[in-house]
């Protein structure tokens, strides 16, 4: 086990000489007496509310909130967890890693009355907890693509990559799932999940489907109309520019919606635990679920949140459980089986 994961660090860390991500401070708005350093994947501009309402709780708390993207958050933990800027929250969409590190043993735990009133399939071993939910959709395009072609299950969306005008050739997107582990962990649980996921992604390929690592650039080349319809992202993204104003409907399968979490791990080798612990309880508590609903626009995962939908999944919501299981495509050598057969559906039709 040690061997394969020791490969894994290398296929990650090889990638990370990455500049850091956007950084941002949020100076404590009175006299200073307490400091959190956050590492998150989630945009500053969406997580800046939830920073603000908590700092009017706690005034002398100042933030560092540090932007990165989920595989690169794994890797520099690993390297930098007992420097100066050790973060003292991870917050991240990627379920997997994070259930990794909890099982490496470098998450403290934590127990209080907000995190027991999370559902059994939101927390792992008191160490790893869901703050929000994310059902994973189809994003299309209201002007490109007419609403009767509009797929509403992964057979519809099958036959209009195979129908015989093309209408998504060279129009469609996804997450390029080597350099995404957000959308390595959604693609390993479709096809865990869905037996059309082989066709589908090699219908996929021969669309020319065009590959993105954030979803933040998947969206702005459907809301330009350059590409048609995104598939397997992050339906929050697109509900805050559905509400700007942007041209994009959403789309949860019928067949069954992936409705990912995006979990706190508070990590071993924090400065500042304590307040990790009380910003955790913050984002459970009925008022953070509140801000993380209404301001963030991120869908909580309490059900007494406000209007929103809480964790109460409907009928085709398939929850990602936070648990070991998350761990068997981190293996070494399922992880290049998977990769090797995704990259021979992407080649095709190129």
């Amino acid at each position: 086990m040690k061997r394969w994961y020791g490969l894994l660090m290398l296929l990650f860390t090889a990638s990370v000489v990455a500049d850091p991500g956007d950084v941002q401070r949020f100076p404590a708005l009175g006299a200073p007496t307490a400091q959190l350093r956050i590492h998150g994947s989630t945009d500053i501009e969406v997580f800046a509310t939830v920073i603000a309402d908590y700092q009017r709780l706690h005034p002398g708390t100042e933030i560092v909130y540090e932007d990165i993207i989920t595989q690169d958050m794994y890797a520099r933990y690993l390297r930098d967890r007992n420097g100066p800027a050790s973060p003292d929250m991870l917050i991240s969409s990627g379920m997997d890693l994070q259930a990794k590190l909890v099982n490496d043993g470098h998450a403290l735990p934590h127990r209080s009355a907000q995190t027991d009133a999370l559902p059994a399939w939101a927390q792992w071993r008191h160490e790893a907890f869901g703050i929000s939910y994310e059902p994973v959709a189809m994003v299309y395009n209201t002007r490109t693509l007419p609403a009767s072609r509009v797929p509403h299950t992964r057979r519809q969306l099958l036959e209009l990559l195979r129908a015989p005008d093309a209408p998504l050739l060279g129009r469609v997107g996804t997450y390029d799932v080597q350099r995404s582990s957000v959308g390595y962990l959604l693609a390993t649980q479709d096809g865990q999940r869905g037996s059309m996921a082989g066709a589908l992604l090699g219908a996929l390929g021969d669309n020319r489907v065009q590959l993105e690592e954030r979803t933040g650039v998947l969206l702005d080349r459907v809301s330009s109309g350059q590409l048609s319809l995104v598939y397997n992202v992050l339906g929050s993204y697109a509900q805050a520019r559905i509400d700007a104003g942007a041209p994009l409907g959403i789309i949860e399968p019928e067949d069954y919606t992936l409705v990912m979490l995006r979990t706190a791990v508070i990590p071993r080798g924090g400065k500042h635990p304590d307040e990790a612990r009380r910003f955790l309880d913050y984002l459970l508590s009925p008022r953070g679920q509140q801000v993380l609903s209404r301001e963030a626009r991120l869908m909580p995962i309490l059900p007494a949140a406000g209007q929103r939908r809480g964790a109460s999944p409907e009928r085709s919501y398939r929850p990602i459980q936070l648990g070991p299981g998350l761990l068997v495509y981190l293996d070494g050598l399922k992880r290049r089986q998977f990769l090797d057969a995704w990259r021979g559906s992407m080649q095709q039709g190129r």
